[in-house]
C-alpha cells in the first residue's frame, strides 16, 4: 500500500502544550562545552548515607521485585505520616489519605485528573511553574493566569475575581518556583478559606518546604513555611503535594507524595494504577532511609546554599537600577526583572554562547511582558557557583547594560 502523502492525525490538545524549557536550554549547554548552568532546579548534594543502607534491605527481599500497593509501601507511609504530623501539622486519618507518587509532578497530574473534566478551569498565580501549566492543558482544561504583585506575592482579591462557574481549583506554590517568594501564613489561610467558601480545591505545592532563609524583614530574623492543610476544616478541599527531590537530593529517584481528601483517594489511585501502578519500589526503600536521616540532613547543606545565595544577591545588587530582584526568601531561585528590549530567550542564548553561563527565560513561567530570567543557585558547589555568578554578572553588564548606553 502506498502511504506517501498520508497525513496522520496528532493530538490537537498536545499541540497547545508548551515544550518544557529545561531540555531546550540543556541542548544549548551541550552545544557550548564548559557552560556553567544556573538553570535547573536541583541541589548539589547526594542523598544521605542511610538511603543506600535501605537499598540493601530491598535487595535482600525477593518479594521486592513484585508490584506493591499503589499508595506506597507501609514503612514509607508510616515514616511520611510521622513527618507530616510533626513538621507540617497534617494528620492523615479518616478525612484524608496519603499516597506516594513518582515525584511531585506526578502528584500534581494525579490531582488535576482527579478533580477536573475537560473544559474546566484551574487558577494559577503567575509566574507559574511551567510543568503545572502543561499538566492543566494536557487534561483539556484552561489555566487561568492571575498575576502576583511586584514582590511576587499573592493578590487574594484578584484570585477571587478570577473564579467562574468552571473553576475547580486554585494552585499555590510556596516556597515558590520560579520566584523564590514565600507566601505568609495569612495569605495561604486566605486562599484556603476562599476555596472552602467557593467549593474549590486548594492545591498546595510544598516541594521546597525546607528551603527558607533568614531575613531582616521578620521580627525574629526568619521566615517560615506554612502548610495550608494544617488549617482546621481544610481536609475536605485541600490537596497537599510534597517531594523528596530537593531536600534529600532525590531528583532522579522520583519519589513524591500527596495528601488528598478521602473522597478523592479512589480516583487518584485509579489514575496512578493506570499510569504507573506504584512508585519505584527500590526508590521507596531508599526514601525510608533518607527520612530516617531527617530534616537535619537538609539543614546541614542549606547553610552552604544560603552562603551562595547571599553572594549572588549581593552581586546582583550591583546591577541596579536596570536589574531588579524581587524579594526571595525561599527555594533556590531569584527572578531577575531586566530593563531591556531583548527577548528573554535571546538573552539566554547570548549568555550561553558569549559568556558560558545558562539561566532560564521568564517566558517559560507565563511572563508575557518584559524580560525576566530565573537564576537557580542550589545545584553547584561553592567554587563553581562563584564562577557561574561572575560569568552571569559580567554577561548581563556586557549584553544588557552596555546595550542600553
Amino acid at each position: 500500500m502506498d502511504l506517501e502523502g498520508t497525513s496522520y492525525r496528532q493530538s490537537e490538545r498536545m499541540r497547545r502544550v508548551q515544550s518544557p524549557v529545561i531540555p531546550i536550554v540543556g541542548e544549548l549547554i551541550r552545544a557550548h562545552p564548559g557552560t556553567i548552568s544556573l538553570g535547573q532546579g536541583v541541589v548539589y548534594y547526594p542523598p544521605p548515607p542511610q538511603t543506600f543502607e535501605h537499598i540493601a534491605r530491598f535487595a535482600a527481599d525477593p518479594d521486592s521485585h513484585k508490584y506493591k500497593l499503589v499508595q506506597g509501601i507501609p514503612p514509607l507511609l508510616e515514616a511520611l505520616q510521622t513527618k507530616l504530623a510533626s513538621e507540617n501539622g497534617i494528620v492523615t486519618e479518616t478525612s484524608s489519605e496519603l499516597i506516594v507518587t513518582a515525584g511531585g509532578n506526578m502528584a500534581f497530574m494525579n490531582a488535576i485528573l482527579a478533580i477536573t473534566s475537560p473544559g474546566d478551569e484551574v487558577i494559577l498565580p503567575t509566574p507559574y511553574y511551567f510543568n503545572q501549566e502543561m499538566a492543566i492543558v494536557m487534561a483539556g482544561c484552561t489555566p487561568v493566569l492571575v498575576p502576583t504583585d511586584k514582590e511576587c506575592q499573592l493578590q487574594i482579591d484578584r484570585l477571587a475575581s478570577a473564579i467562574t462557574s468552571k473553576t475547580r481549583a486554585i494552585v499555590t506554590v510556596s516556597p515558590n518556583n520560579p520566584t523564590g517568594a514565600v507566601y505568609p501564613e495569612e495569605a495561604l489561610r486566605a486562599v484556603n478559606v476562599l476555596c472552602r467558601e467557593r467549593g474549590l480545591y486548594h492545591i498546595s505545592d510544598e516541594a521546597y518546604e525546607y528551603f527558607v532563609y533568614p531575613t531582616s524583614g521578620a521580627t525574629d530574623g526568619a521566615v517560615r513555611h506554612f502548610s495550608a492543610a494544617s488549617t482546621d476544616g481544610s481536609a475536605a478541599h485541600t490537596i497537599s503535594l510534597f517531594s523528596l527531590s530537593k531536600a534529600y537530593g532525590f531528583a532522579s529517584w522520583r519519589i513524591g507524595y500527596m495528601v488528598v481528601p478521602a473522597h478523592l483517594a479512589t480516583s487518584v489511585k485509579k489514575i496512578q494504577d493506570t499510569i504507573l501502578i506504584c512508585a519505584p519500589v527500590i526508590s521507596q526503600y531508599g526514601a525510608v532511609g533518607a527520612l530516617s536521616a531527617g530534616r537535619a540532613y537538609c539543614d546541614e547543606h542549606l547553610r552552604r546554599i544560603s552562603e551562595v545565595r547571599e553572594v549572588l544577591h549581593a552581586e546582583l545588587q550591583e546591577l541596579n537600577p536596570w536589574c531588579e530582584v524581587p524579594r526571595a526568601d525561599g527555594a533556590f531561585y531569584f527572578l531577575l526583572r531586566l530593563d531591556t528590549s531583548l527577548q528573554p530567550m535571546t538573552l539566554v542564548e547570548r549568555l550561553v554562547s558569549e559568556h558560558g553561563v545558562a539561566v532560564i527565560p521568564g517566558s517559560a513561567f507565563g511572563i508575557q511582558e518584559g524580560c525576566y530570567l530565573r537564576v537557580a543557585y542550589g545545584a553547584l558547589k561553592r567554587e563553581t557557583a562563584m564562577e557561574g555568578i561572575g560569568r552571569l554578572v559580567r554577561g548581563l553588564k556586557a549584553i544588557v547594560r552596555d546595550g542600553r548606553v
